[in-house]
């Protein structure tokens, strides 16, 4: 790696720890040449999700809509935003770990819904009451339903 000071390829690694809950590695490094130090980043280069809608239109996969719904779910209640950060974690590792490059809207909902009934049973609610459209108060009544039935199971 280049020296930002001098710009000599020769630098060498001073201390090397994980960041972003292993998500990357971050270098200390000095220049052999200058003995400017600074710091670099490695991550690792995940291939680009596509998401399949439910028209059949597809799109990228955009971290910050599925974050976005999850906060709207997730207002006014205890879960903090380290526990949130966590959950959209969780969800892409799922979805990476499935080694398909497309998704469907469906899977990343319903990866969403199974997280977040671990969670919170309102922010499930919320975020249930968007993915699934409810049009009616029946729909309200089966989720809880479900909600009342995985209670049991626990």
């Amino acid at each position: 790696m280049r020296c930002s000071q001098c710009n000599k390829a020769d630098t060498k690694v001073i201390e090397s720890r994980d960041v972003s809950e292993g998500e990357a590695i971050r270098r200390r490094r000095e220049c052999t040449h200058c003995g400017y130090r600074f710091t670099s980043y490695e991550r690792v280069e995940k291939p680009q999700l596509v998401v399949i809608k439910s028209n059949s239109n597809r799109e990228l996969y955009n971290r910050e809509k599925l974050l976005a719904g999850l906060l709207r779910a997730c207002e006014k209640t205890s879960i903090s935003s380290v526990q949130l950060n966590k959950l959209l974690v969780e969800i892409e590792h799922e979805l990476y770990a499935i080694g398909n490059q497309e998704v469907t809207t469906s899977k990343i909902g319903d990866m969403a819904m199974e997280k977040l009934l671990n969670l919170d049973e309102v922010a499930y609610v919320r975020f249930a009451s968007v993915y699934k459209r409810f049009t009616d108060i029946a729909g309200f009544e089966q989720e809880l339903s479900h909600i009342r039935q995985n209670n049991k199971k626990n």
